[in-house]
């Protein structure tokens, strides 16, 4: 067994009990909630992460390249340089928020605190990115898979103990359902930043070659840019995407109320379950990119190849499970969140979104390691113009409402998904049928 897949099934098996922890912790939010207190908790939290991505400046990806690509010696000196960036940009960053938050009218009608929460969370999200891409790059995994599991921990346990304890208005209990998130994040961020600096240490005493910092900030931008436009498109269209669905659905003829719990039965139940198996494209994505990147700089095309069939092989099997399993058991799954028969239909429907997205995810993988992310940008703009285009059209219909909804996502995951298979095929030189070689490098 190569040191990728050991890697991987570390990543997985660290991953999954993770997410059962997140499927306990969703199902804890969904019935202190309720369905119109889980509509306001998804349609808030993409702001947050919106936050988070700028606040890491995809430093976890572009430092792992970085060291999947680079002797040893060069380390130090990068770090260093990639600690005072971070630095600089943190300060300016909580700055620039600290100013702008209290304007921004995604918060208005929350508790005042939530906006106090992100800016706390910036300094949090970046310091704790250095570490993440130091770790993935030396594939130092375990480290990664333990912190994910106890940030998961951490959350479930105090958000347990928190509402078993209180009784909270609405407002008051979404401000806690976010606060013990920030506060798992905390305990991850202290655990991976202590690891880092003994690494650091480490690295301190051993031979160095000196690299300029100029040269670090063009190699960590040429990644960290076009990833981090990658994630705030994601994030964009994520936070919009409440809006626009609940829009739709108002246009179908649903009132205000009836389409925020619907919204919150598709994102809050149908998507929690859907993506339940995603952690092992998570996974197989923190390995991707450091073994991606170290054979792209090597000019290694056999083992391109081989990594990318492990990658395609490993997702059609677990997606092809998932997806059946999912539609097969969509009640009893829907019904440990809300007793409704809606939601189980959506998860029924939603299963080539599903089944698409799980391939979607190592393959950007794949397309960050070949230095293709501005490839996998557009990729991504065109099928959610197209997908968001649809989703309003059929979704206002009010004979489809969110049975046009979900054509709509089905149509953009499978096209992102072919944009992105067909780029890797050409980039490699082989075929797209199978995977067979068309012409030597």
């Amino acid at each position: 067994m190569n040191s990728f897949v050991k890697g991987t099934l570390l990543l997985v098996i660290a991953a999954f009990f993770g997410e059962c922890l997140e499927f306990f912790v969703n199902m804890i939010l969904a019935r202190e909630l309720g369905e119109e207190g889980m509509g306001l908790y998804m349609t808030i939290l993409p702001m947050i992460f919106f936050v988070v991505i700028i606040a890491s400046l995809e430093l976890p990806i572009s430092i792992s390249k970085f060291i999947a690509e680079k002797q040893r010696e060069t380390h130090y000196h990068m770090l260093k340089h990639t600690l005072f960036l971070t630095l600089l940009f943190t300060i300016a960053f909580v700055i620039a928020t600290t100013l702008l938050i209290p304007y921004i009218p995604v918060f208005q009608g929350y508790h005042p605190y939530i906006k106090w929460l992100v800016v706390l969370l910036i300094p949090i999200v970046s310091f704790s990115s250095i570490a993440r891409g130091y770790f993935m790059g030396v594939q130092h995994m375990g480290k990664i898979a333990f912190s994910n599991f106890i940030k998961k921990v951490a959350q479930l346990l105090l958000l347990n103990w928190v509402y078993q304890t209180f009784q909270f208005d609405l407002q008051m209990a979404l401000l806690i359902a976010l606060t013990t998130l920030i506060a798992s994040e905390l305990l991850v961020c202290t655990y991976l930043v202590a690891a880092y600096f003994l690494q650091y240490q480490m690295l301190r005493k051993e031979p160095k070659q000196f690299i300029k910092g100029k040269k670090v900030r063009k190699a960590l931008f040429a990644v960290s840019f076009p990833t981090t436009g990658l994630r705030l498109f994601h994030s964009f269209t994520h936070a919009v995407q409440p809006f626009l669905v609940k829009a739709a659905l108002i246009g179908a003829g649903f009132s205000s109320v009836m389409a925020n719990e619907h919204y919150g039965m598709l994102a809050g139940v149908a998507m929690s379950i859907g993506f339940f198996p995603a952690f092992i494209g998570h996974s197989l994505m923190i390995m991707l990119i450091p073994n991606v990147s170290e054979a792209y700089a090597n000019n290694d095309s056999s083992k391109l190849i081989r990594l990318l069939k492990q990658a395609m092989m490993i997702t059609m099997v677990y997606g092809t499970i998932a997806v059946v399993a999912m539609y097969m058991f969509a009640e009893p799954l829907t019904h440990l969140f809300f007793k409704s028969t809606s939601a189980s239909f959506y998860l029924k429907l939603l299963w080539p979104y599903f089944l698409f997205h799980f391939f979607i995810i190592p393959m950007q993988a794949y397309l960050i390691g070949l230095g293709l992310v501005k490839d996998a940008l557009f990729h991504t703009i065109w099928s959610h113009v197209i997908s968001f285009g649809m989703m309003y059209v059929l979704g206002s219909l009010e004979f489809l409402h969110m049975k046009g909804i979900i054509l709509g996502m089905n149509m953009g995951a499978v096209l992102m998904m072919l944009m992105h298979y067909v780029t890797i095929c050409r980039k490699l030189g082989i075929s797209v049928y199978f995977m067979k070689r068309k012409f030597t490098y």
